[in-house]
């Protein structure tokens, strides 16, 4: 990235912050669409070989449409096979709040009738519920908008669908996106597809009902929105591949807000080609949404995910420095002495627990360097970085915090109408009505001190960067992927692991095209789920309810 795309991208985040300042951002959210429908780019088409998988369940995105667009199958076999498995096991998983499966069999049955070049032609998406649809309940989960039925689409939708797409559904999420899906009132719902059973296995955030629709087979593909961590969080614990793009990259009307600075749509998906797909559709410039307006073209996508063959192997497709802050294969240190002979039953049950966990940690680190080798034998310089100064406290609570007056804003109304209405969700919204300006203030200063630091000084070292966690980026708007590189064993059965990687503004391109070489030699994407049975098993946690107090805004 050039110094003057640093200093571009520097100065939008900057205007931004000052407009989300005067309240200039309030109505983008829920600002109609303009009487002519906004344009729709052509979309490459992903070359899709002879597809293997036996059951349509399993079908990517990609090879669903290829496979309707080559009448290798309908769009409504295919639409009878999701509708299938969401009739068996959405008791189990919980993924839903809403299922059309009416309308989905008349849209197949017009979509195979009247064959036509949209790249996603005759695929039901999943959509998460803080997405208008047009004549279909949207709930963001809250006692806020139970009986919400918009009368348009969000402009990412309203993409999808010129596209091809056929909407499957609403799913489940955190309430106005504030945690992992439970009910406004706090009772857990949406369950993580590879442990059913658990309700301890945490989905992931908000996202959580899109990335168990799509981990269970019960959707090809689905969308997502990410304030701290809801792409990539559910993706990693579910072995999905998820991206969140630089922030303006996708519209954000119609999309129920969490903080305007932050949000992000994207998609969570089977792996990079298809991620790379639905954000080709879904990207581009909205004249109602500022943020997507003046930034660079987005470049194509789908063929950046396509894996090359130099001499017949796989490699990168550009030169890069992969960074990996040090911190991030820490392994876990000397372990701690045995309990006595004296010791208590307590005491030797707990140093079994920490000798457990150091197992797990030895594990993870194990498999980050095999990521790392992987990564080296397609060709990346994989480079130690320092992280810029202040980080910790730059990236800490005492500066995040500034997000919750953003939150406030937008819905003072009901806040002054009946505190009620959100639930359990409620203490974010209090707190960003009672931070102090000088308190926000500070913080926005911060996120740009940050922003600066990390342009500057961390992009100077590396092209890419390893990411211990999203919400640096989610806070500064730049983009990152999630994908699987392995699993861990848990109590008897394999749960899935991943990692993240972020760039700089407008790489989704090199972020894409790096996930996707290494799928095109791993397949930790490959793995599906087990199905479970068909009816719900015995709930193994303790507590049925969530509690936000612990799990308010991970991985929103």
């Amino acid at each position: 990235m050039s110094a003057g795309d640093r200093r571009d991208f520097l100065k939008r985040m900057s205007a931004l912050t000052a407009v989300a300042g005067t309240g200039g951002l309030a109505s983008v959210w829920n600002a109609a669409p303009a009487a002519a429908a906004s344009p729709v780019r052509a979309v490459t088409e992903p070359r899709v070989g002879p597809v293997t998988a036996t059951r349509m369940n399993d079908f990517t995105v990609a090879e669903a449409a290829a496979m309707i667009r080559r009448r290798e199958i309908s769009s409504s076999e295919l639409a009878d096979a999701l509708l299938e498995r969401i009739d068996a096991f959405d008791a189990t998983y919980r993924a839903f709040n809403t299922v059309t499966a009416d309308a989905l069999r008349a849209a197949a049955r017009r979509a195979d009738a009247n064959p036509a070049p949209g790249a996603l032609h005759g695929v039901p998406l999943a959509m998460k519920d803080n997405y208008f649809t047009a004549g279909v309940r949207t709930t963001a989960n809250s006692h806020i908008f139970a009986d919400f039925v918009p009368e348009w689409d969000a402009e990412a939708w309203h993409r999808l669908q010129a596209s091809g797409a056929l909407l499957l559904g609403k799913t489940q999420m955190g309430p106005l996106a504030t945690s992992a899906a439970t009910t406004p009132d706090g009772e857990a719902t949406t369950r993580n597809a590879w442990a059913p059973d658990d309700r301890s296995v945490s989905p992931g955030g908000s996202s959580s009902g899109s990335a168990t629709s799509v981990a269970s087979g019960m959707a090809p593909g689905a969308t997502g929105t990410q304030t701290g961590g809801s792409i990539t969080d559910p993706s990693n614990q579910q072995g999905l591949t998820g991206l969140k793009p630089t922030m303006g990259r996708v519209s954000l009307r119609g999309i129920i807000p969490l903080t305007y600075t932050r949000d992000h749509p994207g998609p969570l998906a089977r792996d990079a080609r298809d991620a790379a797909l639905l954000m080709q559709v879904m990207a581009g410039p909205d004249p109602a949404d500022p943020r997507t307006l003046g930034q660079p073209a987005v470049p194509d996508l789908v063929t950046a995910a396509e894996p090359v063959e130099v001499g017949g192997r796989v490699r990168l497709r550009w030169p890069t420095r992969l960074g990996v802050p040090a911190e991030w294969l820490d392994g876990p240190g000397a372990p701690p002495d045995p309990p006595g002979a004296g010791a208590s039953e307590a005491e030797r049950e707990r140093y079994q627990r920490i000798l457990a966990f150091r197992v797990r940690q030895e594990a993870s680190v194990a498999r980050r360097r095999a990521m790392l080798d992987t990564f080296r034998d397609l060709g990346a310089e994989v480079v130690e970085v320092e992280l810029p100064q202040d980080w910790d406290v730059l990236t800490g609570g005492a500066f995040n915090n500034v997000r919750l007056p953003e939150r406030a804003e937008p819905f003072i109304e009901h806040l002054r109408d009946d505190v009620r209405k959100f639930g359990v969700s409620l203490s974010p919204w209090i707190n960003g009505l009672l931070l102090p300006a000088t308190e926000y203030l500070h913080g926005q200063r911060a996120k740009l001190l940050l922003l600066r630091r990390v342009l500057d000084d961390l992009f100077s070292q590396c092209d890419v960067v390893v990411q211990s966690g999203p919400v640096p980026f989610d806070i500064i708007g730049l983009p990152e992927i999630a994908f699987p590189i392995g699993f861990t064993e848990d109590a008897g059965r394999a749960l899935p692991t991943g990692a993240i990687l972020g760039g700089p503004p407008w790489s989704e391109d090199r972020l894409l095209s790096m996930v996707g070489a290494y799928q095109a030699v791993t397949d930790w994407h490959l793995r599906r789920a087990p199905l479970p049975d068909a009816t719900p098993g015995p709930d193994r946690s303790p507590n049925p309810r969530i509690d936000l107090e612990t799990v308010m805004d991970v991985g929103q």
